[in-house]
C-alpha cells in the first residue's frame, strides 16, 4: 500500500510555486517594471503548464486504464479536476487581478497611464476611433457563428472578441480575431503625461463597426490555451530515418490541438459559457475569468514606450558578469586548464570564458576534435558560429542535437542545418530518450598520446539564459573524466544507453542506482549521515521514499528546490528531519548539486533533477567534483543559499511556502553579486598598483 501521508501531487505543488513567482510583484524591494515582468512570467508559466501538463493529463484521461499518480493516488481525470479547483480555491486569477491593479497604480504615480476606454479624453477618444477606422478595421475578419457556420479554429494563445448578436429578432454569435501582427500597445496623444492603451481593448470597444446590421447585446475578449504535449516518440514510431521531416510535421500539428483552458475578460462567462463549452468541448470549470489583461505579452512591447530614465530607475541595475575570476581575454585557457580545474558560476561568471575556450580550441593545432550535446541555444548563437569555425578549420566536430527540446524544436532544426552545412557531424538524439545532458569534450594530441578537456554543466549552452540563470559549469583536464566522456560520446553515437563509466553518472543507466546507493551509505551512518541536494524539482517516488527513510534514521536532510517539491517536510514521524527551501529572485535558480556526507563529502553536479523523466527517461550526466578549492566553493555556495531568508522560502508540512526567520537578512543572489563587485574592485586596485610599479621601474632606468 502506497503511503501518501508525506507526499503531494506535483501539479498542486507547481501551482503553489507559480503563486510564489507572482508574489515577487508584491515585494517592495523589487523595482516597479520588474514587478510587472513577474506578473508576465507568472502568466507565461501558467500558459506552459496548461499546454504541457494539463494537455498531457487530458490525453491520459481518455485512456480506459490510466495510471494513478504515485504521489497522490489520483487518476489523470481527478488531477485535472484538482488543478482547476485549486486555481479557484487559491484564487490565482483574483490575486493576479489585485496585484495588477496595485502595480498599475504605481505606474500612474510615476506618470504612465494604461487607460481604460472610459478614462479617455474627448480628443484621445476621437484619435483612437480614427486609428481604429483607418488602421484596425480594414484588417479585421469578422465571422458570424450560427447553425451553418460553426465557430472557427481559435489559435493557441491568441485573443478573440466574442459577441452576442441580434438581427431581426434572430440570435447569433460573432467572433473577431485580434491580429497577432499588430502592436499590442497604442500610444495616446497627450501634452501632460504618458498615456497608452492596449489594441485588444480598442478592438473590443469599436467591434460593433464589424457588424453594422446587427445589434451587439454583449461582448468579451477570450483567449484559448491548447494542448501542445505531443508525444514525439509515438508520432515517429521510433523511426529515425527522416527525423527532421517528422519533426516539421509535428510542429505543424501542434497548432491545432484540443483546448484545455479558456480565459474570459471580466464577467461575461455566463453569457458565453454554453457556446464555449459546446464548441470547444470543455467543461465550465475550464473557463476562467480575469479582470486584468489575458495576454500579458504586451509587457515586452511596453519597454519601448517607457523613457530611459524610467527604465533605469524602475528596473534591476545593469549587471555584467565578469570573465571568470582566473581568466582574461588573452589567457591561454587550454594551458590554464592543464594545470587545474575551473568552475564557472553563472550569472556571476560570464559564459564568455567557455566560449573563449571553444574559440581557442577551434584554431589550436593540438585540438583534433570537439564533441558536444546541445539542448537549447540562444538566438544568434555565438557557440554555433564557433563550432562552424572549428569544422571549417579542419577539426572534427560532433554535435548531438536534441530536436525534442520543447518549444525550441524549430530553433534546433535550423541550427542543425547550419552546423551540418559547415561540416559538423550531427546526431539527432536517441529514440525514446531525450538527451538533456550538458557535456563538451575537447580532444588534444600530445606527441604519442591524447589529452582531454571536459566541460560539464548544469545549464544549457545558451549565452542569453546564462546571464539570468544560476548554473555551474566545470571545466577539467582530468584524464579519467575525459576518458569517460570519450566513451559517453562513443556510446551515444552507436545508440548504447547502458555504458559504464568510472566517474560520470549517466541516466537512464547508472545515475539513479548510484545516487540511491550513496544515500544508503549516509543512512547507515545514522545521525552522523548528511544529505544536501539542490535541484529544480523533486518528483521521483524512489528518491522521495529514500529521503523519508533518511529522516527516519535521524539524518539531517537539507533540500533547495526551486519549483515542484512532492515531499512534505516536517511531518512528525515521517519527515521531521527534512528541511526544504526554495529561492525565487532576480535570477532563475537552475543548478543541480548533490552532496553526500559532512567529512570529505562526495559532491556531484550536472543536468539531472530528481524527476522520473530525468532519472529514467532522459540521457543525463552528473560529474564528481574532485578539486578541493572547487569543493569548498560549492559547499559555501550551498550554505549561503540555504541561509537566504529574503528571497528564500521554506516548504511547510502542508506543501505551502513560508517566510524564513532570521536575525540577519541574507539574499543569496545579492550576496554573490556583491562578492563579484568586490572582486572586480580588487582586480582594478591590483591592476592600478601593478601599473604604478611598472612606471616606477621604468623611471628608474631612464
Amino acid at each position: 500500500m502506497t503511503d501518501y501521508s508525506y507526499t503531494q501531487n506535483r501539479e498542486l505543488s507547481w501551482l503553489k510555486f507559480n503563486l510564489r513567482v507572482m508574489e515577487e510583484a508584491l515585494d517592495e524591494s523589487v523595482p516597479l517594471f520588474e514587478k510587472l515582468k513577474f506578473l508576465q512570467i507568472f502568466c507565461s508559466n501558467l500558459d506552459e503548464f496548461m499546454m504541457v501538463r494539463v494537455g498531457g493529463l487530458t490525453d491520459l484521461s481518455m485512456l480506459k486504464e490510466g495510471q494513478e499518480d504515485n504521489k497522490s493516488g489520483l487518476t489523470a481525470a481527478e488531477q485535472l479536476q484538482l488543478i482547476f479547483e485549486s486555481i479557484q480555491s487559491m484564487d490565482l486569477y483574483g490575486k493576479k487581478d489585485q496585484i495588477f491593479k496595485k502595480v498599475e497604480k504605481q505606474f500612474r504615480e510615476n506618470g504612465y497611464y494604461n487607460l481604460e476606454i472610459g478614462e479617455l479624453s474627448k480628443a484621445q477618444k476621437s484619435a483612437l476611433y480614427k486609428h481604429f477606422k483607418e488602421y484596425l478595421l480594414p484588417i479585421l475578419n469578422p465571422i458570424t457563428i450560427n447553425s451553418h457556420r460553426p465557430i472557427p479554429f481559435m489559435e493557441n494563445g491568441s485573443e478573440y472578441i466574442l459577441l452576442e448578436l441580434e438581427k431581426e429578432d434572430a440570435m447569433s454569435y460573432g467572433i473577431v480575431a485580434v491580429p497577432k501582427f499588430i502592436s499590442k500597445i497604442i500610444k495616446l496623444p497627450s501634452s501632460t503625461g504618458n498615456y497608452y492603451t492596449r489594441s485588444s481593448r480598442v478592438i473590443l470597444e469599436y467591434v460593433e463597426e464589424c457588424y453594422p446590421k446587427s445589434k451587439v447585446l454583449s461582448k468579451t475578449i477570450i483567449r484559448v490555451t491548447r494542448n501542445t504535449d505531443l508525444s514525439i516518440d509515438d508520432e515517429i514510431l521510433y523511426d529515425e530515418v527522416d527525423y527532421r521531416s517528422q519533426m516539421k510535421k509535428i510542429l505543424k500539428k501542434r497548432k491545432r490541438l484540443q483546448a484545455v483552458r479558456v480565459e474570459v475578460d471580466k464577467k461575461a462567462k455566463k453569457k458565453f459559457e454554453k457556446l464555449i463549452c459546446q464548441e470547444l468541448n470543455i467543461d465550465p470549470i475550464q473557463i476562467i475569468e480575469s479582470e486584468s489583461p489575458l495576454d500579458m505579452d504586451y509587457v515586452s512591447e511596453l519597454k519601448d514606450y517607457l523613457s530611459e530614465d524610467f527604465i533605469a530607475n524602475n528596473s534591476y541595475s545593469n549587471y555584467l558578469p565578469k570573465l571568470g575570476q582566473k581568466f582574461g581575454f588573452t589567457d591561454d585557457l587550454i594551458e590554464k586548464l592543464n594545470k587545474r580545474d575551473y568552475l564557472l558560476s553563472y550569472p556571476y561568471d560570464s559564459m564568455d570564458s567557455f566560449l573563449k575556450l571553444i574559440e581557442q580550441a577551434s584554431t589550436d593545432p593540438r585540438v583534433v576534435s570537439i564533441k558536444i550535446t546541445i539542448y537549447r541555444l540562444a538566438k544568434n548563437s555565438r557557440l554555433v558560429d564557433l563550432l562552424c569555425r572549428a569544422a571549417e578549420n579542419g577539426k572534427e566536430v560532433l554535435v548531438l542535437m536534441e530536436l525534442r527540446a520543447r518549444f525550441d524544436e524549430q530553433n534546433n532544426l535550423d541550427y542543425s542545418k547550419i552546423l551540418f552545412d559547415a561540416g559538423c557531424n550531427i546526431i539527432y538524439g536517441m529514440a525514446g530518450f531525450k538527451v538533456h545532458s550538458k557535456i563538451c569534450l575537447i580532444t588534444l594530441k600530445d606527441k604519442n598520446s591524447w589529452n582531454y578537456i571536459t566541460q560539464i554543466g548544469t545549464g544549457n549552452y545558451n549565452e542569453q539564459t546564462a546571464n539570468g540563470y544560476c548554473d555551474l559549469s566545470l571545466m577539467t583536464s582530468n584524464y579519467e573524466i575525459g576518458k569517460d566522456a570519450v566513451d559517453f560520446f562513443k556510446n551515444l553515437s552507436t545508440g548504447n544507453l547502458n555504458g559504464t563509466y568510472k566517474h560520470l553518472l549517466q541516466s537512464p543507466s547508472s545515475l539513479k542506482p548510484t545516487l540511491l546507493r550513496l544515500m544508503d551509505e549516509e543512512i547507515k551512518k545514522g545521525k552522523d549521515g548528511y544529505i544536501f541536494f539542490k535541484m529544480n524539482s523533486l518528483t521521483d517516488r524512489d528518491f522521495i521514499d529514500k529521503l523519508k527513510e533518511a529522516s527516519d534514521k535521524d539524518l539531517e536532510v537539507k533540500l533547495i528546490i526551486r519549483g515542484i517539491c512532492c515531499i512534505l517536510p516536517g511531518i512528525e514521524g515521517k519527515t521531521e528531519n527534512i528541511q526544504a527551501h526554495s529561492i525565487v529572485g532576480r535570477f532563475l535558480e537552475h543548478a543541480r548539486i548533490y552532496i553526500f556526507g559532512r567529512e570529505n563529502p562526495k559532491i556531484y553536479i550536472g543536468s539531472a533533477d530528481l524527476m522520473t523523466r530525468n532519472t529514467e527517461h532522459r540521457v543525463e550526466i552528473l560529474c564528481p567534483i574532485y578539486q578541493e578549492s572547487i569543493r569548498k566553493r560549492i559547499l559555501e555556495y550551498m550554505d549561503i543559499q540555504f541561509k537566504d531568508n529574503v528571497k528564500g522560502r521554506k516548504f511547510g508540512p502542508d506543501g505551502n511556502l513560508y517566510k524564513i526567520e532570521g536575525e540577519e537578512e541574507i539574499n543569496a543572489q545579492e550576496y554573490f553579486m556583491e562578492e563579484e563587485r568586490e572582486f572586480v574592485e580588487d582586480e582594478k586596485e591590483k591592476s592600478s598598483i601593478f601599473k604604478s610599479v611598472i612606471n616606477i621601474i621604468k623611471n628608474l632606468f631612464r
